[in-house]
């Protein structure tokens, strides 16, 4: 029986090798269309391409041993290689490259965004953006469909999560809306560990609230205080620290802007100054930063964009006609690195989001977003390799986002506001970006 079962092993390890080809199959085309494959198909009065000649390869000669080492195995197939895995806890002293996705399980395929953004545009780590009002629109209802399963496609797909956690549900807040934080600051410290507990291993980083010096995204009683927010964050730190101590708290972005009556809204610079004497820096690891670039270059300063050809042309007169700090990217930044550095030497900024708008190849653009006029998509290509490649080499900066990846075929047009952002278009085909970004090298 054993040279029979020899025998037998040798014919069908033969036939394996030596066999007819396979007839090749067609397959779909990978598209970058929010998940909707693209099917190709073969034009009309166009010869098939032949296929090329193939010549045969002889077997290979099979040795008594290892055809019995086959029999006394069982014939299994070698294990495929694991995963790739996120990185947790991210090394402090390595840059880390990130975009914002949609992030929102509803809306398109997260499996091809998640594949997309590990494997073609090479990054590192992803931002969603998590609406707690979504999540629990009351005290007795949980929604955690809407980000179960972007979050765990990212870490199928090995990229490490970064999470923004906004908007408070309006039962938890006497103004009766979604625009602020909860009126008991230990709502937050709850929520927070449930979203960990429920996601336990799979988050790297959460940024506590987002531009919280405007009131379209911190609207309480008193107004935009930067004392009241440390409060907040102190909390929130102490929630997710006691939850998971490998994730990193990041400070929620300012948005930069001038003036401001601490109520409406306040300069970033100023909001920053009075956060840092209220002792923000002692419950985050790193300083949350927004810039999205207007239609200058990610290195000019602000009041160096006269020398700007643009000057003359530019259809967006902001930076020109009313130098402000705001405008500018670099300087923004380097003001940010300056005073948390006076404070502690070793304190980073993770930019949460950066990028450039561009309407070109659209009719319309979004109201007060002109500026997206002025930047061609080949601008927009490279100011983000650009501003990614200042980052690192600034010293200053631990992670990056780049605004956006997938919004442009999952808003809801040209006048949404992030879809000029956007490195696809309407129709999820990639802008002149999304391969500058890919072909970007990226160093740790």
């Amino acid at each position: 029986m054993k040279r029979w079962s020899l025998f037998l092993v040798l014919m069908l390890l033969l036939a394996a090798c030596g066999g007819e080809a396979a007839e090749p199959v067609a397959e779909p085309a990978e598209s970058n269309d929010g998940g909707q494959t693209a099917v190709v198909e073969q034009q009309d009065n166009i010869p098939p391409t032949p296929l090329p000649t193939v010549t045969p390869v002889p077997p290979p000669v099979i040795t008594e041993e290892e055809a019995l080492a086959v029999v006394e195995d069982g014939g299994e197939e070698e294990a495929a290689p694991a995963a790739p895995a996120p990185v947790i806890p991210w090394p402090a002293d390595q840059f880390g490259y990130g975009i914002q996705i949609h992030g929102n399980a509803t809306v398109g395929d997260p499996i091809p965004v998640m594949d997309s953004v590990k494997n073609q545009l090479g990054l590192q780590w992803v931002k969603i953006q998590i609406q707690w009002f979504l999540v629990r629109p009351d005290a007795e209802t949980e929604q955690w469909f809407f980000y179960d399963g972007v979050i765990d496609e990212a870490n199928n797909a090995g990229l490490n999560v970064m999470l923004s956690v906004v908007s408070a549900p309006p039962y938890l807040r006497s103004a009766g809306n979604h625009i602020g934080p909860p009126d008991d600051y230990q709502q937050m410290a709850i929520f927070l560990d449930e979203l960990i507990t429920r996601y336990d291993g799979k988050i790297a980083a959460i940024e506590v609230w987002n531009e919280q010096n405007l009131d379209r995204e911190w609207q309480t009683a008193n107004g935009v205080s930067p004392e009241d927010y440390v409060r907040f964050l102190e909390i929130a730190n102490n929630a997710i620290k006691a939850a998971d101590p490998n994730i990193i708290v990041i400070t929620g972005a300012m948005a930069p802007t001038g003036g401001g009556d601490g109520i409406a809204w306040l300069d970033d610079f100023a909001w920053l100054d009075r956060a840092l004497a209220a002792g923000m820096l002692d419950h985050a690891d790193c300083l949350g930063a927004h810039h999205n670039g207007y239609n200058i270059p990610p290195d000019v300063a602000f009041d160096q964009t006269g020398g700007l050809a643009e000057a003359g042309t530019a259809v967006f007169r902001g930076p020109f006609d009313n130098p402000h700090h705001s405008w500018s990217f670099f300087t923004t930044l380097d003001t940010y690195a300056d005073k948390i550095q006076a404070i502690d030497p070793n304190m980073k900024i993770c930019v949460t989001e950066f990028g450039w708008a561009s309407s070109e190849g659209y009719d319309e653009w979004p109201q007060g977003f002109e500026f997206a006029r002025d930047n061609t998509l080949d601008e927009q290509a490279a100011f983000l390799v650009q501003a990614y490649n200042q980052m690192r080499d600034s010293g200053d900066v631990w992670l990056t986002f780049a605004f956006n990846y997938d919004f442009g075929n999952k808003g809801s047009g040209p006048t949404d506001d992030p879809v000029p952002y956007s490195i696809v278009d309407l129709n999820g085909v990639p802008r002149p970006a999304f391969g500058a970004i890919a072909s970007m090298e990226k160093r740790p």
